[in-house]
């Protein structure tokens, strides 16, 4: 049974009522972000309850030492852990001396939590019956400014109601923090200075290892009934540790609120030296233009945001609200400003994978922003690889390869493997191809072909070699394999011959000679720079096509399909519907080595293979691939159903798109893997948005012309969705009686709809 306490809306996430064995997810699911720093939905006040406490500031992480029992040569030294911050959102709450605090609390009445993702902020509110049997209401509302996106504020108010009460608020900053997922109560953070200074106070820290220098900061205001008090200000000092105290007699049903703003200045974006200056101009900006005008620019960014991404869907509140929070959360985790940042699967709800970077950003995330945002955009996550490319080349060195051969890494965070898990390690090596694929994606989307002879060649070069070196020839076989591979379905380890591996190996190989021919033919001074510096010569290029074009791919003539590995044929073939409902999730009931030996698959292989390369294949060989391998499929995986929706749609099986889609949208709010008091599931958030635009409205790139082939589920009246083709904002809208098509921006545009040419012309609604 998935979890079913969210309240329905179309642009907010909702929880009523106070349910102390939900607070964790909700914690997850009640996140903020700016792009710059996020943190989870923690209490401001103290709670002694079950709780994970986590603030993120981005890019800032801890090589944690990889410790095995038995050391193999290959091992990346570290695992990158995602640090929890120093906190600055800390405001304890005495009334009459009695702690507010949820868990101890005689009565919770009205609890309410309201993420509005329109506006960007979230509010919480409650009445309590504190021991001492005073009542108060408390109401709390926070966001990260995009704006100032250092800065983070606070309005925290208490109205006592059954009495006159005194009311003490000491808001903190605390870097005695340590991280969930700590695996020996590592300390992470060394505290450097506390100061405090004219009603601000600082704490600068850095990072053991990686030596990040961050100041956590807080300036705050008291307020009565809305008019500002001026209140002695008693400062505890302790050396990872600083408040402010206040204290004032409040009457019954008056207000006391307290405003806090907050936040991180970090030595990535400053000179570690001036930390604190930087921290004191970022809030003189904040607490100038005060809570109310920073949260009405709030408003006006996330108003911006929305105006291009927002997709609507018209009579399915669920879904509305599923595609909403999907598109909310990637849009607080990364904005596109920084090349230096990446797109963590957990963004800053969380600790859980490490690192900031796997391959779901080149092939689930890229089409979302380079869709709904600039190109430039998706051009810098593009770029944030090729800045990395010389890692990759010492990541392939450290496994045997040579001669400027690449291998990717499967999770880094500054271009260096950092994942101690060896099937993952060394064997899903098919990461490599999603790097080579989004380049591809990125040129015929944009058809901004300039990157390639500017950094993306250089990076097919590299992953073109890996490929050529990992192959192997078989004598038996007279073709070229790979062995000893994990492919996308992490349920099979070191088997050989995965054909998803093998089928974008060969993509590869035969995509970089392409554009090394075109770049020589027609960016001729690239062409001289590229090859001066990676020395590829005609008959290296030809070693490679050897290998391209006699790959093996292992097949099934009595399904006439090709095989996921070698050895699937082997395996007792029984579909998931077949499995007893108590052994599932199977990843939290069975042993890795029942997994291993059964035919279940965590999430698309084969099939992500369809995905890619639809265009390799007919629609009746994706059907027969979709009917073969979707019942042996448990989506154990996050970026599993996505896929799987958008397939069923080009195949006009609309019940299994619309489920699988429920699913991908819904994932963390209904936790469907029972899993999201660790965190969200950001980087699969963006296959939601995919099963929309690339599943039910066909959107695809065919002939170097947009095209679409929109469907609708039965249940919806219609949805609409934009996206930015080449600098033309292209409006599209499906209802059950049709399709309509607005150039909103940009020339004339020749679309393709249903395989016939449509012309489209500004501020022109054309109805298909």
């Amino acid at each position: 049974m998935n979890q079913n306490y969210i309240k329905p809306d179309n642009w907010s996430i909702i929880e009523e009522g106070f349910d102390t064995e939900s607070i964790k997810s909700s914690e997850s699911l009640f996140s903020i972000g700016n792009g710059a720093m996020g943190q989870r939905a923690n209490f401001e006040e103290y709670y002694s309850g079950a709780t994970f406490q986590g603030s993120y500031i981005a890019g800032v992480y801890y090589p944690d030492k990889t410790k095995v029992g038995w050391w193999k040569n290959g091992y990346p030294e570290y695992f990158a852990k995602v640090l929890n911050a120093p906190s600055w959102i800390g405001i304890n709450v005495k009334i009459n001396d009695e702690v507010l605090d949820l868990n101890t609390c005689k009565k919770v009445a009205e609890f309410r939590r309201e993420l509005n993702m329109k506006e960007g902020w979230y509010e919480r509110s409650f009445i309590a019956t504190l021991q001492n049997d005073i009542e108060i209401e408390v109401s709390a509302k926070r966001y990260l400014s995009l704006d100032i996106d250092e800065v983070g504020a606070i309005a925290y108010s208490v109205k006592p109601l059954n009495s006159d009460a005194t009311i003490k608020y000491t808001p903190y900053l605390d870097s005695g923090i340590k991280n969930e997922d700590a695996n020996w109560e590592e300390k992470f953070w060394e505290t450097i200075q506390v100061k405090e200074e004219n009603n601000q106070a600082f704490i600068v820290a850095k990072t053991l290892k990686t030596d990040f220098y961050a100041c956590t900061f807080m300036q705050t205001e008291v307020a009565l009934n809305g008019k500002s008090l001026e209140l002695p200000t008693n400062v505890s000092e302790k050396s990872t540790y600083i408040s402010f105290n206040y204290s004032q007699e409040v009457k019954a049903n008056e207000s006391l609120t307290i405003y806090k703003y907050g936040g991180y200045t970090v030595c990535t974006n400053h000179d570690k030296y001036e930390l604190i200056n930087a921290a004191k101009k970022a809030l003189h900006e904040a607490s100038t233009l005060g809570f109310d005008t920073l949260l009405e620019n709030q408003k006006e960014a996330w108003a911006k945001i929305w105006e291009m991404a927002d997709i609507t869907i018209e009579g399915d509140v669920k879904a509305q609200q599923g595609i909403r929070f999907n598109i909310f959360q990637l849009n607080q985790t990364y904005l596109g400003k920084d090349s230096r940042l990446n797109i963590g699967p957990k963004g800053f709800t969380g600790e859980k994978y490490g690192g900031s970077t796997y391959w779901d950003t080149e092939a689930y995330c890229i089409p979302f922003y380079m869709t709904t945002k600039d190109q430039q955009v998706a051009r810098n996550l593009l770029q944030y690889r090729y800045n990395h490319l010389e890692k990759a080349i010492e990541n392939a060195e450290k496994l045997g390869f040579n001669n400027g051969a690449a291998l990717y890494p499967m999770v880094t965070m500054n271009g260096e493997e950092c994942h101690n898990e060896w099937e993952i390690t060394f064997e899903e090596i098919h990461r490599n191809g999603a790097i080579a694929f989004a380049i591809y994606n990125y040129t015929r989307y944009t058809g901004d072909y300039s990157y390639i002879p500017e950094m993306g060649l250089e990076v097919m070069i590299g992953i073109a070699r890996f490929w050529h070196q990992r192959a192997s020839f078989s004598t038996a076989k007279n073709k070229y394999v790979i062995l000893g591979v994990t492919g996308p379905n992490e349920y099979e380890n070191n088997v050989n011959n995965n054909w998803y591996t093998n089928h974008i190996a060969k993509w590869c190989i035969q995509f970089a000679a392409a554009n090394i021919e075109k770049v020589k033919n027609e960016y001729a001074t690239d062409y001289e720079r590229i090859m001066q510096k990676a020395r590829v010569s005609d008959q290296e290029i030809s070693s490679w096509m050897e290998v391209a074009e006699n790959m093996y791919f292992p097949y099934s003539e009595q399904y006439g399909v090709y095989l996921q590995q070698d050895g699937f044929l082997d395996k007792d073939l029984v579909n998931v519907a077949d499995l007893d409902a108590s052994q599932r999730p199977i990843n939290q009931k069975w042993s890795w080595d029942r997994i291993l030996r059964s035919p279940y698959i965590k999430q698309a292989d084969t099939l992500q293979g369809f995905y890619f390369f639809e265009d390799h294949f007919t629609k009746e060989e994706l059907e027969k691939h979709f009917n073969f391998y979707e019942p042996f499929t448990v989506h154990e995986s996050s970026l599993s159903p996505c896929v799987h929706s958008i397939q069923a749609a080009k195949l006009d099986k609309m019940d299994m798109a619309y489920t699988f889609y429920l699913r991908t949208s819904r994932l963390d709010l209904d936790d469907y893997n029972k899993e999201v008091e660790e965190g969200l599931h950001i980087t699969s958030m963006a296959g939601t948005w995919m099963s929309i635009v690339e599943g039910f409205g066909g959107m695809r790139m065919k002939n170097d012309t947009l095209s679409f082939e929109p469907r609708i589920p039965e249940q919806w009246k219609g949805y609409s969705f934009k996206v930015n083709y080449r600098n033309h904002i292209l409006k599209i809208n499906v209802t059950q009686n049709g399709t309509s098509f607005e150039l909103e921006k940009g020339n004339d545009l020749v679309i393709l709809v249903d395989g016939k040419k449509v012309a489209v012309s500004p501020n022109d609604l054309v109805t298909v």
